[in-house]
């Protein structure tokens, strides 16, 4: 997510208010949107109060974030705070080649490990940075690390669950990102300073070093890197923790006669299907981060309580991913994911027209097309790392999601210079791109009830319409569904 590549402290920072050089609303260019306490009540169309950029100074309190006040990034230098946020995406894109490469290449728990310290040191850093050149690089290496944390966590959790226990357990974890999205608008609003916000959630990252005594290396991993003695010995150590034994048959499997290769993007991009999916998927990453990080930002744009609104939404986010729980393994992954992108899509251009008078059909749209989004955002992880091969997995998820970050990149740009223009603009383009993503996956092939690929013959082998059986019958391959 949810999770999205996007940390907490991003997505505050991201909706925190903004300086009026980055705001579409009048009157000067030397003032900054000033948040509303969180007991006023107000208009969600209202603009905020304005204060002088002479009070901005000082930096500190609910008006010292990501640095504003003690790096002098106010008023003519207001536009450094994008930049700021541009460079932590520009380091989750660098992470996405980098560690999603090392982590096929050298194991899921191990890339894992070293990134979580990585976000941990960096992040401390960033909160001790005496200026601006050092805030700026450390901020660019938490967001390499910090994609490194994500991905490979997602993709350990998908390889050592059965097919069964996938979808449960893949939407599980977009769940508790919307539960720190819950939680962060209190943190922010009992945490004054952006260091104080900045350590809370950094420190944290610490503790899941632990893991290391917890967590197993992939079993699918180490079988394709032709470890097959250590990933018995991990499947043996599960069946055992389930109160089950492990079939004599395990003994036996054998992944394929295919040679080893370090995977690279031709491989993403040199078969029929392998290129249809990765193009399309990179589109569907692009369009989540886009059209979700726009959606999120613009509550730091049309007024009202900045907390509240951010508390709500992410309350929003939780009954979606309910529905899909409800929806994927009844109706398959591809009709609620094209599904969930044509609601946000249809929510985004039909809230441009509706009367401002007419708050609770507003309101009522608007939820409907977060809500969409987020079923998108949370659809298109498992999708992905179910139509990618396990020697490409890793890697696959993490360039393809480097589109997410791409888009995270352009998003506040795109948001506040459109919105400049006129403040519905952004929908339109997010309602545009919504639309013809949920269009473009049901191109995609369906892999409800499919054991993971193994290899790039396994993906291509998913257009055929016997696909679905061919993957239940692989018994003899570590691709079996028990795995």
């Amino acid at each position: 997510m949810q999770t999205t590549d996007w940390g907490l402290d991003t997505q505050m920072n991201s909706n925190l208010p903004r300086f009026c050089t980055e705001s579409p609303l009048p009157p000067s260019g030397r003032r900054l949107l000033e948040p509303s306490p969180p007991s006023t009540h107000q208009s969600p169309r209202k603009p905020r109060h304005h204060l002088e950029c002479a009070d901005l100074t000082s930096g500190g309190g609910t008006y010292g974030v990501a640095g504003a006040g003690q790096f002098d990034l106010v008023c003519v230098n207001a536009w450094m705070l994008d930049l700021t946020q541009a460079i932590l995406n520009l380091g989750f894109l660098a992470g996405a080649f980098t560690l999603g490469y090392a982590a096929d290449r050298y194991g899921r728990i191990v890339i894992y490990l070293i990134s979580c310290f990585g976000v941990g040191v960096t992040g401390v850093v960033v909160a001790f940075a005496p200026n601006f050149p050092v805030f700026v690089v450390f901020r660019f290496l938490q967001g390499v690390f910090g994609k490194g944390t994500w991905i490979t966590c997602y993709v350990i959790v998908t390889e050592i669950v059965g097919s069964k226990q996938r979808r449960i357990v893949g939407i599980a974890i977009q769940m508790f990102f919307t539960l720190g999205i819950i939680i962060l608008p209190g943190i922010a609003y009992f945490i004054p300073s952006w260091q104080g916000i900045q350590l809370a959630i950094t420190l944290p990252n610490f503790l899941f070093l632990l893991y290391y005594w917890v967590v197993p290396e992939s079993p699918r991993w180490l079988i394709t890197r032709k470890k097959g003695d250590k990933a018995l010995k991990i499947l043996r150590s599960i069946a055992k923790c389930n109160g089950k034994y492990l079939s004599p048959n395990y003994s036996e499997i054998t992944v394929t006669d295919e040679e080893i290769s370090n995977p690279s993007f031709l491989d993403l991009v040199r078969t029929p299907q392998m290129r249809k999916c990765t193009l399309i998927l990179m589109f569907a990453w692009f369009t989540s981060a886009v059209v979700y990080q726009g959606l999120v930002m613009r509550l730091g744009i049309i007024g009202g309580n900045l907390y509240i609104d951010f508390f709500i939404s992410g309350i929003v986010e939780l009954p979606g991913a309910v529905l899909i729980l409800l929806t994927i393994e009844r109706f398959g992954r591809r009709l609620p994911f094209a599904a969930s992108n044509i609601v946000a899509g249809v929510a985004c251009l039909v809230t441009v027209f509706l009367p401002e008078g007419i708050l609770w059909l507003r309101t009522t749209v608007a939820t409907l097309g977060r809500l969409g989004i987020t079923m998108a955002f949370e659809i298109v992880y498992l999708v992905n790392s179910e139509l990618y091969p396990t020697t490409l997995r890793n890697f696959g998820v993490s360039l393809c999601s480097g589109l997410c970050d791409f888009g995270g990149i352009i998003a506040p740009f795109l948001l506040f210079r459109l919105a400049a223009i006129w403040l519905e603009l952004p929908l339109i383009i997010f309602g545009i791109l919504a639309s013809v993503c949920g269009g473009l996956v049901m191109l995609l092939p369906e892999t409800k009830g499919i054991a993971l690929p193994e290899t790039v013959d396994d993906v291509e082998k998913l257009a055929s319409p016997h696909s679905y059986k061919c993957g239940r019958k692989r018994k003899s391959q570590v691709s079996n569904s028990r795995l």
